[in-house]
């Protein structure tokens, strides 16, 4: 009996630096991609809720029913890229993001 196993990628996180999380590649790529897409270069930004909310419409339905899981994943994405730099935080309440 063969199992489908798909690829992992290791996932940072800004807040901690240095610790790696195994995480499912395809889920990774498609919220990265849906991330990428709906945030702006420039300031102000979004507020995390806008983002969560506006990435929905990008993600693929068999991946994420309904938006199931969408908001772990969107956080998670979210923090990855801030430690590669990719994404950099407004500082402002509510925290805003665009792209660095």
């Amino acid at each position: 009996m063969a199992t489908n196993k798909t690829a992992k990628i290791a996932l940072e996180n800004v807040n901690h630096p240095g610790q790696i999380r195994q995480v499912d590649g395809e889920m990774y790529e498609a919220m990265k991609r849906a991330f990428l897409k709906i945030l702006p270069e420039t300031s102000p930004g979004l507020t995390v809720a806008e983002v969560q909310e506006c990435v929905l419409a990008h993600l693929p339905e068999d991946l994420f029913p309904g938006g199931a899981k969408a908001g772990w994943w969107t956080k998670a994405v979210q923090l990855d890229l801030e430690a590669r730099g990719v994404v950099a935080r407004e500082k402002t309440r509510p925290l805003r993001l665009r792209k660095a």
